[in-house]
């Protein structure tokens, strides 16, 4: 398994607030817009899944597989020709400090992870960096 993690990133809302917004993905539907469209594009959403094209990968499905409420939304890829597995942590570290990091497992073969390993990790930085300016108060 290939692992892509993004750095530890601070999120000036309550941990329940995070969750809230990241468990049910129909509400990312509003800030698609703030996501960079230069490497991802074609988003949509709806409570239990998520879709958007990576190039040179294609259409990415991710659905979500478990939620712990307030820590921990685990997905997993639908449609690809590897498994990938998409965790989003968080951990709370005041009354509006929330620590996210996210991690991207991926079970690539050596040609697949030659093509796919820069472009996955600008992906993983990116989304995670977009997380961040969400307004989980207002969402």
């Amino acid at each position: 398994m290939t692992e892509f993690v993004s750095d530890t990133k601070t999120i000036l809302y309550s941990d329940s607030d995070v969750f809230r917004v990241l468990s049910d993905l129909r509400k990312l539907e509003r800030v698609k817009d703030r996501i960079p469209g230069d490497k991802i594009s074609e988003f949509s959403f709806d409570q239990d899944s998520v879709s958007f094209r990576v190039d040179p990968i294609g259409k990415v499905t991710f659905l979500v597989e478990e939620r712990e409420p307030n820590k921990l939304v685990k997905f997993k890829s639908d449609k690809l020709p590897f498994n990938m597995f998409l965790w989003i942590q968080l951990v709370a570290k005041g009354e509006k400090d929330t620590r996210l990091r996210m991690t991207v497992r991926a079970d690539l073969n050596p040609f697949i992870k030659g093509m796919v390993e820069k472009p996955m990790r600008e992906v993983v930085d990116k989304i995670s960096d977009a997380l961040v300016q969400l307004p989980y108060d207002r969402l």
